[in-house]
């Protein structure tokens, strides 16, 4: 990626942590430029960048080996539209639009231009996201590889199929959401049995961060960690109990699955 020109066509929350994500892998200023719709946004940008932030879709297109889509999915053909006499089969477009398949962006380029769609989510911003990537029909190994270089530069990337792209939707990219709700739940925990706020943030924070360092580092399956926590009688099992009769694990899936459900909505909406 250090000696390709990178455009980051829409430089809001996301396309701004990828961004910065490559910057800090060693991509040259001089090779990025961004752009966003306002001038005045663009202008408070610049000051604040090395990198040149402008309005110009076309021109930012038509100097870049890559193309990063990071506007909002109901954006995303009107700007197609816009840049697309500027896209040429060289080139490789990279979309983290949600909901928006690889085949309409295809269809609306009109040329034979790779195409990588991309779901990343907002821990990426401290390096530690998770990022689902598929490709197109003129994707090939090498972009997908590209693609995937670009996005461990802010985490973790696994390579679907694209028919569960609305899936890695609805877990990885709400799914800290969802984190945050059981990290503010356990706190308030912690205060409710006696603990100083900050400090029972702390303990939930690190608690869970370490626990998916534990899964993640050693590749056991989530029951096998629990069941070595769970000694026999002791407090571990007691709020399990509580667990499974408030539904937490039931409520989680279905919370997933509805997010799921909405991610193949997003595209079609003003």
């Amino acid at each position: 990626m250090k000696h390709q020109r990178v455009a980051v066509l829409g430089l809001g929350k996301i396309g701004n942590i990828l961004l910065q994500g490559l910057l800090k892998a060693g991509l040259p200023a001089g090779n990025a430029v961004a752009t966003v719709r306002h001038p005045e946004r663009a202008q408070a940008l610049g000051k604040e960048r090395a990198v040149p932030v402008g309005t110009d879709n076309r021109a930012a297109a038509r100097g870049a080996d890559v193309i990063i889509i990071a506007v909002k999915p109901q954006s995303v053909r009107e700007l197609l539209e816009e840049i697309r006499a500027e896209v040429t089969p060289a080139q490789l477009v990279i979309s983290v639009a949600a909901s928006v398949p690889t085949g309409y962006i295809e269809d609306l380029l009109g040329t034979p231009t790779p195409v990588i769609r991309a779901m990343p989510n907002t821990p990426s911003q401290v390096g530690a996201g998770m990022t689902g990537i598929c490709r197109g029909k003129h994707a090939t190994d090498a972009h997908l590889e590209t693609a995937r270089r670009l996005f461990d530069t802010v985490g973790r990337t696994v390579v679907v199929d694209e028919k569960h792209m609305d899936a890695v939707t609805g877990l990885s990219a709400s799914g800290p959401a969802f984190v945050y709700i059981i990290l503010e739940s356990l706190a308030e925990a912690g205060v409710k049995v006696g603990l100083p706020r900050d400090i029972a943030t702390v303990l939930s924070a690190q608690t869970l961060l370490g626990a998916a360092k534990m899964q993640l580092d050693t590749g056991d399956h989530p029951a096998l960690l629990k069941d070595t926590v769970t000694t026999p009688a002791g407090c571990t099992i007691d709020g399990i109990l509580e667990l499974e009769e408030g539904k937490l694990r039931v409520t989680l899936i279905k919370a997933v699955v509805k997010a799921t459900q909405r991610a193949k909505e997003l595209m079609f909406e003003k």
